[in-house]
């Protein structure tokens, strides 16, 4: 994908002040921001030494309008090392996230489509914030304190990531993120999902902060309330080619999951409720191994990973996964407060708009989350979030070049 924007076009110094607007979808307390922005000119080829916080910026500009005429904007995060990060207030989704390979070259380096109708087009969840509930819940079902809820069954019989208009379809409020002191900039986006929303009981405020920072760490942490007990299980959908988006395969990437057991899943991709080890299997990456070493020994249609993998710390902070593209020298680790991770190698991506233009394999997503299908599968942990209680999950993406 190619965003067709570059922050070296801005004059040298200028002074910008943005105003964007929030829609109806949105929260009804929503109303008008205004984002002020230094902007100043910079050779995203190379990648610089930080020196300090006024050197980082963020800027908006319009990405068009959706089908229902709700005005979309994009922001453009830079942090101190030429890194950029872009976002969108439609599904809170980030649009691109470009970072220098070992000979300095930026690209960006996770899927995504060049405008609106070409999100609202694909169906795979590029990029997005993925609620109330990422991954499966088996027959769209779940009981909460004998109630029965049935939810909205947009993957055969199942219900996948919250349905068929799920967080990743919604328009939320967005405000740029303020920290005094801080060498990081990005942005808070925030959403009100109302009592009976897909089918799921409770009102539900929903916020994500994304950020990045000096350290070149891409920062994702939720946080969400209800007044009705209620599951709630969220993630990013960020797609991964650290060879650069559109490149081709990534089954020469190196991935090591900090993880000694997964959960498998029956023909429906439904968990078992078992956990079963890695070891002497081709779902083991406990030390580094290319994608596609043993992607075509895994029984499944289409061909490829996409299971949950059980993270063997507890810790609040802990090293879930390493990723190194050896061609460009890029190397991503991801450190996460939540219990699982979801290794997916883009089986069903076929090069249609629904992909978004992309073929199969052409990217890896690594969610965090709490288990597939935990409402139903008690020895999977509790995703019950009840009223006076706050659900925070924090998620840590670190870049370097080796």
């Amino acid at each position: 994908m190619k965003i067709g924007f570059c922050l070296a076009a801005f004059i040298v110094g200028c002074f910008v002040t943005v105003s964007f607007k929030a829609n109806a979808p949105r929260s009804a307390t929503a109303s008008g921001s205004t984002i002020e922005t230094n902007v100043a000119s910079v050779n995203l080829a190379t990648q610089p030494k930080p020196t300090k916080a006024l050197e980082m910026e963020i800027v908006t500009r319009s990405f068009g309008k959706t089908k229902n005429g709700d005005e979309v904007t994009q922001f453009i995060c830079r942090n101190a090392n030429g890194y950029v990060l872009e976002m969108i207030d439609y599904g809170a989704t980030v649009t691109a996230f470009r970072a220098p390979d070992k000979n300095g070259k930026l690209e960006n380096v996770t899927l995504g489509c060049s405008d609106m109708a070409g999100y609202e087009a694909c169906s795979s969840y590029f990029g997005s914030t993925v609620g109330r509930y990422c991954n499966r819940i088996a027959k769209g079902k779940f009981s909460i304190d004998g109630t029965e809820y049935a939810l909205a069954a947009n993957n055969g019989a199942n219900h996948l990531h919250g349905g068929k208009v799920g967080f990743d379809k919604r328009m939320w409020n967005a405000e740029k993120v303020v920290y005094e002191n801080a060498d990081l900039v990005g942005v808070r986006f925030s959403l009100v999902s109302e009592d009976g929303d897909e089918g799921y009981p409770g009102k539900l405020d929903v916020s994500v902060e994304y950020t990045l920072n000096n350290s070149n760490e891409l920062k994702v942490e939720f946080t969400a309330t209800t007044d009705k007990p209620t599951h709630v299980n969220l993630t990013n959908h960020n797609y991964w080619n650290l060879c650069g988006a559109g490149s081709g395969e990534v089954k020469n990437h190196l991935l090591t999951l900090e993880c000694d057991q997964y959960t498998p899943v029956d023909a429906e991709s439904i968990p078992t409720g078992k956990l079963a080890n890695v070891e002497g299997t081709p779902f083991d990456f406990r030390t580094a191994t290319p994608i596609g070493a043993r992607l075509d020994k895994i029984e499944a249609e289409p061909v490829g990973y996409d299971h949950n993998y059980v993270l063997r710390s507890t810790d609040d902070m802990k090293l879930a996964a390493t990723v190194h593209c050896p061609e460009s020298g890029r190397k991503m680790e991801i450190h996460t407060s939540q219990p699982g991770i979801q290794f997916y190698t883009g089986n069903y991506l076929d090069g249609q708009p629904g992909s978004g233009g992309f073929g199969q394999y052409g990217a890896f997503c690594l969610e965090t989350q709490h288990f597939p299908d935990a409402p139903n599968q008690p020895s999977f942990g509790s995703t019950l979030l009840k009223p006076g209680e706050t659900y925070r999950e924090t998620t840590v993406h670190k870049f370097s070049v080796e």
